[in-house]
């Protein structure tokens, strides 16, 4: 009860990368919700700012604000887009079965560049107990010529 020896419990590392991605998700709603709100009040201020302060009157485009709002706005839905589209698709399981092709396609590469050498080199085949027999007999390495 009283015991100096506190009990950890062990976190698995598929538990771990869960928490992981789940991290990484919450994360990624909540600057999507920080990215809403700075848009809806960064679109107040901008309607603030010209029609009713007058700022801006004498640019080239009469109504600049809602440009400016429409391509934030554009900007948002990309984030929108990217937070709950393309992470659905593109998820830590996508991620596992491309790494796995890949890893597979270079393992490939490597057994077909393995035999491109092994055919290359064509090293002498000679028994192992003839080999054997010749470096007990003779303990010196070969003359070199």
């Amino acid at each position: 009860m009283f015991s100096k020896t506190k009990k950890t419990e062990r976190i698995d590392a598929e538990q771990r990368e869960q928490y992981e991605y789940a991290r990484r998700r919450i994360k990624q709603k909540k600057n999507l919700m920080r990215h809403f709100i700075l848009f809806l009040v960064g679109s107040v201020l901008l309607i603030i700012i010209n029609p009713l302060l007058g700022y801006g009157n004498n640019f080239f485009i009469k109504d600049w604000f809602i440009w400016a709002i429409l391509i934030w706005t554009f900007i948002f839905l990309v984030h929108l887009f990217n937070v709950f589209v393309m992470n659905k698709f593109m998820d830590k399981e996508w991620e596992d079965r491309q790494m796995e092709k890949l890893k597979a396609r270079q393992a490939e590469r490597m057994a077909e560049l393995q035999k491109r050498v092994d055919n290359e080199l064509q090293l002498p085949t000679k028994p192992t107990d003839e080999l054997k027999k010749n470096e007990l007999n003779n303990p010196l390495p070969p003359d070199v010529e």
